[in-house]
């Protein structure tokens, strides 16, 4: 890929887009990695660079898309209408010389629903190359800062209004293999990947692997969607979006996440990674 395709990574310091770049780079891929807080790329890496990017300073916008060919986007956090940030920013990619499209959406998001699911359309409208990646939920939630690790460590439970609906958990590792394909594949893909791992669990079964890694019981904590909304909230979240992740926990217990995909298999080459392999190699997330 020539200078003038260099990969632009929004996110770039967040759960995929860093894996994303990092791919990129380490196949031989020009790379601008962007977001708020850009930090430093690997070492020693020819032709990759980090830059600020905010989706609420559009003077940001403009400048990350110089040279840029292919687009990895992430769409801004929280954002109550996402689609207002995502399709102007779309508009200037193509008008700057963006040819193929890559976005990071969610496997809880149909084309036909507002906000994100608008955009959807507007990617295959504008681009003769896109694709749309929707990921399950991330093994990820379960480590580092995120409210369910959080739970683990600090009280040996789980809390989600999910019931007993089953989701297959996937690791960020298996979205960005896909979303680097999807960006980098000769042909491209001009489709939306539905992206799983290999099996449905719900949550009381991913306590239970965690409790036989951590070598203590964790538990899976069932409370109501307006409780979760509530408890959400009180975290200094948006109550809208709030409502929205509490809503996917009831959706979660209708059993709208219990389906696994071939994607990362098609794609890849290879099976996508189990919550088992990943919480051995992640024990250290849980110890107080």
């Amino acid at each position: 890929m020539s200078e003038s395709g260099r990969v632009l990574v929004t996110g770039g310091t967040g759960n995929t887009g860093r894996r994303v770049a990092a791919l990129l780079a380490a196949a031989g891929h020009p790379v601008r990695a962007v977001s708020r807080r850009p930090e430093g790329g690997p070492a020693g890496v020819a032709g990759f660079e980090t830059g600020r990017f905010d989706w609420d300073d559009t003077a940001t916008h403009a400048p990350v898309l110089e040279g840029v060919g292919r687009l990895y986007l992430v769409p801004p956090t929280a954002a109550p209408d996402p689609a207002a940030h995502l399709i102007p920013f779309l508009d200037r990619a193509r008008r700057a010389g963006v040819e193929r499209v890559v976005l990071l959406a969610s496997s809880a998001i149909a084309e036909t629903d507002g906000g994100l699911g608008e955009v959807y359309g507007a990617i295959r409208e504008r681009f003769a190359q896109w694709a749309v990646l929707q990921p399950s939920w991330f093994m990820q939630n379960f480590t580092g800062d995120h409210p369910h690790a959080h739970g683990v460590r600090a009280y040996d439970e789980i809390v989600t209004a999910a019931g007993d609906g089953r989701i297959a958990f996937v690791d960020a590792d298996d979205i960005a293999e896909v979303g680097a394909r999807a960006l980098t594949d000769e042909h491209p893909h001009n489709t939306a990947h539905l992206i799983t791992g290999p099996r449905a669990l719900s949550y009381a079964d991913v306590a239970e692997v965690i409790s036989r890694v951590a070598g203590r019981p964790v538990r899976h904590r069932a409370v109501s969607g307006a409780t979760m909304r509530d408890r959400l909230a009180s975290t200094g979240m948006p109550v809208r979006f709030a409502e929205l992740l509490a809503g996917m926990d009831e959706a979660i217990a209708a059993g709208a996440e219990d389906r696994t995909s071939p994607a990362v298999e098609r794609v890849t080459g290879r099976a996508p990674r189990s919550f088992a392999d990943f919480a051995a190699a992640h024990a250290d997330a849980w110890r107080r």
